[in-house]
């Protein structure tokens, strides 16, 4: 039987900006929309959001607030909680169940997965305590709010001589700390030098904070040296929650700049799965908050035609059944008149 209760034409498992802003749009075309939000945003520890367009240095809490009431003013639910499996069904309406942690089950004519990602940091005592703050990663996020400081470059890979050299740009007082881990090539010495980086060797042991807890003071390096910092920048390891996924038959693949592992999506967002599209860092690892939007709002878009599509090749089918079985009706009637003639 076609369940009715908790069925919606679209669920979307994941409450960040994709999720929402692919919410929103799907309530503005009239579909009847679900987002499982387990409540904990990727940005949560950063103090503000940057670079999105009329909400400059909002909190990103704030920024899900008000984006759930958008969604809310256009009839879409949002339900608390974390998702644990999806899988399709036999249901040909109905395709796709959900089954959040505490066994509540929706049914889904479309799914739309904006599950994001997760930032693994490198296991160096007093790192993550600063996380989102003087702790960062990109310089378009958070690189104005640290302007003109002392910034330290924590090296995790080859990408590191570039963030130095990108950081570069908004202080003349960067360190890139090897760490163990970077042996620049010729050629990028060079371009450390000529853009004036400091280069420090050996292993970084531990990020100082002030009073065991206060704000980043510094790294500590083997043999206990120590460097003054007031912010220190670290590459980490994205992992996109995909792990949900496997009743799906979808299997995360490397992205190009080996950063970490993602769902391959077309340009609108779908997956090799019809039916199931995704948006956001779960599908691009490399979106700041505003692209992830864009990117829910396109798949969104896309989700509705699919739907429209199957609803126009169903009232075809019942406007052929009806059309064919008058034409047979008036062809009787026009029969049973001949026959009333000649007798």
């Amino acid at each position: 039987m076609t369940p009715e209760l908790n069925s919606y034409d679209v669920v979307v498992i994941g409450g960040g900006a994709a999720g929402l802003s692919a919410a929103l749009m799907l309530g503005r075309t009239r579909r009847s929309v679900a987002v499982v939000d387990a409540g904990h945003p990727r940005n949560s520890p950063a103090s503000g959001v940057h670079g999105f367009l009329t909400r400059e240095g909002m909190n990103p809490l704030d920024l899900i607030t008000a984006g759930r009431a958008d969604v809310q003013s256009y009839g879409g639910v949002i339900v608390p909680g974390t998702a644990v499996h999806a899988a399709p069904t036999d249901d040909p309406h109905f395709r796709f169940r959900t089954t959040l942690e505490d066994g509540t089950v929706l049914h889904s004519r479309r799914l739309l997965l904006t599950t994001g990602l997760t930032d693994v940091l490198p296991d160096i005592p007093g790192l993550r305590e600063r996380w989102g703050k003087e702790v960062l990663h990109c310089p378009f996020c958070h690189g104005w709010e640290v302007r003109d400081q002392h910034i330290g470059i924590l090296g995790t890979s080859a990408m590191s001589v570039h963030q130095a050299l990108l950081f570069r740009q908004w202080s003349s007082n960067i360190s890139l700390f090897l760490n163990d881990t970077v042996e620049p090539n010729e050629e990028e010495w060079e371009h450390l030098a000529a853009r004036g980086v400091t280069v420090v060797d050996g292993a970084v042991e531990r990020v100082l904070n002030q009073n065991d807890g206060g704000t980043l003071s510094g790294v500590e390096l083997t043999g206990g040296r120590v460097t003054p910092l007031e912010a220190l920048v670290v590459a980490p390891k994205f992992v996109a929650n995909t792990g949900i996924f496997t009743g799906l038959g979808i299997t995360p693949v490397q992205h190009p700049m080996g950063v970490g592992e993602h769902l391959a999506v077309d340009e609108m967002g779908a997956t090799g799965v019809d039916g199931v599209w995704a948006a956001g860092n779960v599908a691009n690892l490399m979106l700041q908050v505003l692209p992830s939007a864009a990117s829910g709002s396109m798949a969104a878009m896309a989700i509705n035609n699919h739907l429209m599509a199957e609803e126009l090749q169903q009232d075809l089918a019942a406007h052929r059944a009806s059309s064919a079985a008058a034409s047979s009706s008036a062809a009787a009637r026009r029969q049973s008149r001949i026959g009333a003639e000649v007798s």
